[in-house]
């Protein structure tokens, strides 16, 4: 064979060869979605539509990010549709499988599974979990090395209703190479005191890790956007011998590093932030003061009523999962509003639906005829959401009743209550109006509007009026005050989700505002409050706590906070008569280390509170401006400022006016663990913040900015934790 020969043999070797492997790093569509149906797909349900949708559906928000023409898309019939859509079996033949993601944050309910024998092997669910979101689809990969060669299908899934309840999916690729957020799953056998990880700077969190063992979510963390990388370390030495799956989603930093999938091992050293969470009460990021369920989710706080000596604080609850769902009413009992003990949970979905947010009362006269022995009846208000019923139908309204304090309930044999009046009609307060001697209902309609029903027995009820209130929806209240602490001068406050509210006067059948809504909460996350039901005469406060709604507690086994509860009442300033909320006085029982100052005069470059450190705080000060520009606390890195010329109070990003009282403000400030409380001019101005605090941040300062100030008092009180120790 000549020279000539041979070369050539070599060269198609070679050209053959680099055939195979570009064939083998070619990618392979699973799916594109660009016909006008799914093909062979097996669709169930109504949400997934006839075919894939030409990107926005009716009254939609524009979708963006897909591919071509279509995808899948189960908008089809709004959030309140469900259904399934699964591919034909394929082999899996690349190391990654990428694809486009939008919709909803709904794990398990409106999400994309990989499924291999049948068993979801891989999942991932949507970005959005609140309102502002947008419908933009973001690359997502999959890492499948570990299951290349086997059969597997996809199986898109819808089986959620309610905001953002759908998902949308397009251009499904097998591939060598990843693309966007990139989530693997490792089978992992504990035998280290802690696992340790390495979160990228700005991650966000779309970049995640959680362990489960034996089934159950044990530990978990999201990423944040912080300026810098940093470590965190879980405890998991009352886990060892045990086995579990450790799953982690990332967004690969600027350079394509994957910093936590690189970074993840086990150790008998901690390394940067160390989460504690086999400490029922103690973990890293336990509110020590604010009430928190023991474990999983909790939103607005529900049916508060004061009984025989205990203050009772039902709430948003599910059960099954650190996420919204399920809604249940969890329960708790105190008797100074501080100290919680949780019990078991007291109203469980049914037929009619899940069961959303409510109040209660005392049935002191047995108006209900539900009585049965000696103890006073406890009815329950709330709706039942029949979007989330086992049969779709509208929202109602339901009661349960409780002969035992509050211990168990009976529903109502004759539920609903009240049928469907208007839209997702919802939130019951009650309340006992004296002068008509009738049960009073505050119900939210739609949009902005409410309704004011009556009821003699509280099973019967007349709709009397609808009131209109620009800008506030959701979780109305109705109470009386008395201004300025004049018991012959009272007005009426009609209260709404946002903490906006109008002042008025009420005669058991329509409310006549004299106000228009005014503002109430200033801060990032007050939310929902509801004031307590028959709180005695001899005590005379209104009385109310607020859900601390998205609050972020990173690792934790629960999610979400309450506020700390207030005193509400009716002051008269220059501009009419305001609703002022402070702190509830038995926060005092709770004081530990005192440290006063009156006087201290606050320059720039010093700081009288340099030697003060803590991460519980209950502070106090009444500031006069003198000629600085600014005067601002620094509580655990977070700044509380006001700004003289302005007149301003600011905070985290929020800003709320406050004016000088003869050159002077005053403050009180609450913080712990992950929320930050202002209250200022005697709770004219409330900023309720909920996040958390560097746990090794424990520092305070005090300072002024282009001129002087001065500290006419200042009080710092350590606080003491409201959990067993």
């Amino acid at each position: 064979m000549t020279n000539r020969a041979i070369r050539s043999r070599v060269l198609c070797s070679i050209l053959c060869l680099c055939a195979v492997v570009t064939a083998a790093e070619q990618d392979v569509l699973v799916a594109d979605f660009e016909g006008k149906d799914y093909g062979d797909w097996k669709v169930t349900g109504e949400a997934f539509g006839p075919g894939p949708a030409r990107g926005t559906l009716p009254d939609q928000m524009k979708v963006s990010g897909f591919e071509g023409e279509r995808l899948v898309n189960s908008y089809y019939g709004r959030d309140g549709t469900t259904g399934t859509l699964t591919s034909p079996p394929f082999l899996i033949e690349r190391k990654h499988i990428n694809f486009l993601i939008g919709g909803g944050w709904h794990p398990g309910k409106a999400c994309i599974n990989l499924l291999v024998n049948g068993e979801v092997v891989r999942t991932a669910t949507g970005p959005n979990r609140k309102p502002g979101g947008t419908e933009r689809l973001d690359p997502y990969t999959w890492d499948v090395g570990d299951l290349r060669g086997k059969t597997a299908r996809i199986q898109i899934v819808d089986i959620v209703t309610g905001g953002w309840g759908h998902i949308n999916i397009d251009q499904i690729v097998q591939s060598n190479r990843r693309k966007g957020v990139v989530s693997t799953v490792r089978d992992v056998r504990i035998e280290h005191d802690y696992i340790r990880f390495r979160v990228g700077a700005r991650q966000g969190p779309r970049s995640s890790v959680s362990l489960v063992v034996d089934n159950e979510l044990v530990r978990s963390h999201e990423g944040t956007n912080s300026e810098q990388a940093y470590w965190i370390s879980w405890d998991v030495s009352k886990l060892k011998g045990k086995s579990g799956q450790l799953t982690i989603e990332e967004l690969p930093v600027a350079d394509g590093t994957c910093v936590i999938h690189d970074s993840v091992a086990q150790s008998d050293k901690a390394k940067g932030t160390l989460f504690v969470v086999d400490k029922l009460y103690q973990e890293t990021y336990r509110p020590q003061f604010h009430f928190t369920a023991k474990k999983n989710w909790l939103n607005d706080p529900n049916g508060l009523v004061y009984y025989k000596g205990e203050y009772h604080m039902f709430f948003q609850h599910n059960p099954q999962g650190i996420n919204w769902g399920n809604m249940t009413w969890g329960h708790a009992v105190s008797r100074d509003m501080l100290h919680w003990k949780q019990l078991a949970d007291a109203i469980e979905p049914d037929e009619l639906g899940t069961i959303f947010s409510g109040s209660a009362v005392v049935d002191w006269n047995n108006t209900s005829g539900f009585q049965a022995g000696s103890e006073n009846v406890l009815v329950a208000f709330y709706t039942s959401a029949g979007r989330h019923a086992p049969v779709k139908r509208p929202f109602t309204q339901s009661i349960a009743y409780s002969n035992d304090r509050g211990r168990t309930w009976t529903r109502y044999e004759k539920n609903p209550v009240i049928d469907h009046i208007k839209g997702d009609n919802r939130d019951p307060k009650v309340i006992w109006h004296e002068r008509s001697k009738k049960w009073v209902m505050a119900l939210y309609l739609d949009g902005n509007e409410y309704a004011l029903l009556s009821s003699p027995n509280l099973k019967e009820w007349t709709v009397e009026s609808t009131l209109q209130l620009p800008g506030v929806r959701e979780c109305p209240d109705i109470f009386e005050l008395s201004v300025d602490g004049d018991p012959k001068n009272t007005k009426w406050v009609f209260w709404g989700g946002n903490g906006n509210y109008v002042i008025g006067t009420f005669d058991g059948k329509t409310f006549t505002k004299e106000t228009k809504p005014l503002r109430s909460e200033w801060g990032k996350n007050g939310y929902a409050g509801q004031a307590w039901s028959d709180i005695p005469t001899t005590d005379g406060r209104r009385l109310q706590i607020l859900w601390m709604n998205g609050g972020r507690f990173p690792g934790m086994p629960f999610n979400q906070q309450m506020s700390f509860p207030c005193e509400v009442t009716l002051r008269t300033f220059p501009e009419g008569i305001r609703l002022c909320r402070q702190p509830v006085r038995e926060i005092e029982s709770i004081h530990g280390k005192h440290q006063h100052w009156s006087g201290v005069v606050v320059q720039p470059g010093e700081n009288p509170l340099a030697r003060v450190s803590g991460k519980l705080f209950d502070i106090r000060s009444e500031i006069e401006s003198g000629n600085a520009a600014v005067v601002s606390f620094e509580v655990r890195g977070v700044a509380v400022v006001y700004n003289v010329a302005s007149e301003t109070l600011a905070c985290l990003g929020e800003s709320a006016p406050l004016d000088m009282v003869q050159g002077r403000i005053n403050l009180q400030i609450l913080v712990d663990r992950t929320s930050i409380e202002v209250f200022a001019n005697d709770g004219k101005i409330v900023m309720s913040f909920s996040l958390p605090l560097a746990p090794d941040n424990t520092s305070l300062e005090v300072f002024a900015r282009d001129g002087k100030a001065t500290l006419n008092s200042l009080d710092v009180w350590h606080l003491k934790s409201i959990w067993p120790q």
